[in-house]
């Protein structure tokens, strides 16, 4: 399968174009950047050139392939504005590629994150939340599954708060940035809440399986660790850095605080028995064991 893939040099980008590579499928990349161009050569993907907000650029790359996985997001999460406009040009380039597909019964993959739920573990049957910092995102998913009806195979990937490898990304690997900036591996709240977690190349197989066989309309889950105690990460990343671990005010993480400070344990029981999907490389806190001092 020729595979449309953007975001494809990210924490996840990166692990998804290998693996669809080495099962025996070629990738189309969109490139937003020279720098970005030769890596996804570098990769074996061949490359067009532009970036999110570039529509016609998005239709082009996904009338070429025989599917799409789209995972590319703004970078800027500082405030709640730059978040929400990220949010805003990546529905835009989600409605983009899933029209272009329409009618033609080829897969489309979209990224979102996992629900939670009160009081038990989220599963792939819970909606998306309508309220909250990324509430638009998934209005955007729910839009692209719609276009099962149209003719398109989409479906959904549902990532945890922490995508990691080698010791950094996702929510851990923001609260590692936290404590360099601020010298204190810091929490919010007490600490019991949990995250769920995926290694980045375990999350790249489930991508794959996606596009090979997910039905229309369906929602997966790529959670190897179903919930980690914030306060247990992290204690890794303060001993890791050197740095005391304490309570700090939700404030501290920005437009995330009110999600750091969520119990949002998340199961991946059926994605595993339906798909087969089994994850193989470190958790998260023996992954976090890799950061450096």
């Amino acid at each position: 399968m020729h595979v449309f893939v953007t975001g494809g040099t990210g924490t996840i980008g990166g692990p998804v174009i290998a693996e669809l590579l080495a099962h025996g499928h070629t990738v189309l990349g969109l490139a937003r950047s020279a720098g970005s161009a030769s890596s996804l050569r570098d990769a074996g993907a061949t490359v067009i050139e532009g970036g999110l907000a570039d529509l016609d650029i998005l239709r082009a790359g996904s009338e070429q392939a025989d599917g799409v996985i789209s995972l590319a997001f703004g970078s800027d999460y500082s405030t709640a504005e730059a978040l929400t406009a990220s949010i805003a040009e990546e529905s835009a380039a989600m409605r983009t590629l899933g029209e272009t597909l329409v009618g033609t019964g080829k897969p489309f993959v979209v990224v979102s994150g996992t629900p939670w739920t009160a009081g038990r573990p989220s599963t792939e049957s819970d909606p998306l939340p309508k309220d909250g910092p990324v509430a638009g995102r998934a209005l955007s998913v729910e839009a692209a599954l719609a276009l099962s009806s149209r003719g398109v195979r989409a479906s959904a990937v549902r990532m945890p708060r922490t995508v990691h490898e080698n010791g950094d990304g996702g929510f851990a690997g923001l609260l590692a940035q936290a404590a360099r900036r601020s010298g204190v591996a810091g929490y919010p709240g007490d600490g019991t809440q949990r995250w769920p977690a995926v290694h980045a190349r375990d999350a790249a197989s489930l991508f794959r399986l996606a596009l090979e066989k997910a039905p229309a309309g369906s929602a997966w889950h790529a959670v190897a660790d179903e919930g980690d105690a914030v306060i247990d990460i992290a204690a890794v990343v303060g001993r890791r850095l050197g740095l005391p671990v304490a309570s700090v005010p939700d404030v501290t993480f920005g437009p995330f605080g009110p999600i750091f400070a969520t119990d949002q344990p998340s199961s991946s029981a059926f994605t595993r028995k339906t798909l087969g999907w089994e994850p193989r490389h470190p958790s998260l806190l023996a992954d976090l064991e890799n950061i450096r001092p």
